[in-house]
């Protein structure tokens, strides 16, 4: 319920009330999304399924939501704006369309036309069954581990969640504590406030937020000394240009990436580099049925599947 109470504050008081008058507090805590969409019904998705709310949002409501998302200040998050999504308090990120502003790249978005609140929920122990497969235990550190999932798929949740326990350390499975080091492009994972991270991913975790994944991995690398480098949802030649740097220089990787399987992964002109050229040793696809939990897991040094 906290997570939910963090996001209706941008709500006006009105859109806020038929929000909790339509589902009950049990069901608060699997609200994954809001959404605002001008001139038509608010919608909320529940799980696998969708909720249509009654009160449909004007144009005047939609742009009072998008200044306190902004903070009264839309020129302050103007790069976050082009970019398609701004990341608001407690790492929740809220999405972006309208009309963009051409010049030779996107300069704007005006007309604010929808709003998508994606929930950031902290689910501790949510990679119990999949850690073991990072961890190389004959070696006290990890495998190179490439996380993958269509949008949604509980990535972002899994992986801090294998950070926090790399960090801090697994007992049980005799792995001690690694120095981590994060960069949050998109201030999802840490979701760091002023200095401080907001979710728990560690106590020898060391946190570059809203950095270019390609210059934090760099700038992590020469000054941080990880033993560990970590970030979210790479694509980018220039993410997998830094990640090979990154290996070639004796540091372990983990990451994320969209993906629904092993297939659509290798057609990937950017991400096929990390299969190609043995980057990466891990490939663990989640299930979209039952989030957290890995469909198949992928050993590609020994080219076979583990489950």
């Amino acid at each position: 319920m906290e997570e939910l109470k963090s996001i209706l504050q941008y709500f006006p008081n009105n859109i806020k009330e038929t929000i909790l008058q339509a589902i009950s507090i049990s069901l608060s805590e699997f609200v994954e999304e809001i959404r605002i969409r001008q001139s038509r019904p608010i919608t909320l998705k529940i799980g696998q399924e969708v909720m249509v709310l009654e009160h449909v949002i004007t144009k005047e409501e939609i742009n009072e939501i998008f200044e306190r998302i902004c903070e009264n200040s839309i020129y302050s998050y103007k790069k976050e704006i082009c970019e398609g999504f701004i990341t608001i308090k407690g790492g929740h990120r809220v999405g972006i369309t309208g009309t963009a502003v051409i010049d030779e790249k996107i300069k704007n978005i005006n007309y604010i036309s929808s709003l998508n609140f994606r929930i950031a929920r902290e689910k501790k122990g949510s990679s119990k069954e999949i850690i073991k497969h990072v961890i190389n235990q004959n070696e006290n550190t990890i495998f190179n581990t490439l996380i993958i999932s269509p949008p949604g798929g509980g990535k972002t949740t899994v992986l801090r969640d294998i950070l926090r326990n790399l960090s801090n350390g697994i007992k049980e499975l005799n792995f001690s504590p690694k120095v981590v080091g994060l960069v949050d492009e998109r201030g999802e994972i840490a979701a760091t406030y002023k200095g401080e991270p907001q979710k728990d991913v560690g106590i020898m975790t060391d946190v570059m937020s809203n950095f270019p994944k390609s210059i934090g991995m760099k700038m992590l690398i020469r000054s941080m000394s990880p033993q560990i480098i970590a970030c979210d949802e790479i694509g980018g030649i220039e993410d997998i240009q830094a990640i090979k740097v990154a290996i070639c220089s004796g540091v372990k990787g983990i990451f994320t990436a969209h993906g629904r399987n092993l297939e659509e992964l290798i057609q990937n002109p950017e991400l096929n580099h990390l299969i190609t050229e043995n980057i990466i040793e891990k490939v663990i696809q989640l299930s979209m049925q039952k989030k957290g939990t890995a469909e198949k897991i992928f050993d590609l040094k020994n080219l076979n599947m583990i489950e």
